[in-house]
């Protein structure tokens, strides 16, 4: 998969910690990367500065979605944080399990 035009989920929603140029400290869960451009492109992509992580980082539906808005709450939900999205979600009544079960009953076999 190919990174979609106008994303830049994963320059969001991910924590990045080691050295970014401009964020010694790294990049915090949910915080836009501030080399994250307006076309949601990257001001580092090809620069040796640009870190291991996200040179590494290779676009896969399951972590990217059909969308940013999914990409984001998938990798936020990754993270252990709320999406930026999102406000956070009700707690399940009953537990996953019968929440799909009484939402879905047709699908539980």
């Amino acid at each position: 998969m190919d990174c979609r035009p106008d994303c830049g989920a994963c320059c969001i929603a991910t924590s990045i910690s080691s050295l970014i140029p401009g964020m010694p400290d790294g990049k915090p869960a949910g915080v836009r990367c501030i080399h994250l451009l307006g076309d949601f492109k990257c001001a580092l992509y090809g620069n040796t500065s640009r870190p291991k992580v996200c040179s590494d980082y290779k676009a896969e539906p399951e972590f990217c979605g059909y969308s940013r808005e999914e990409a984001i709450r998938i990798l936020s939900s990754l993270s252990d944080l709320p999406s930026p999205l999102d406000d956070p979600p009700p707690p399940l009544k009953g537990g996953y399990f019968l929440e799909l079960y009484t939402t879905f009953p047709s699908t539980i076999v």
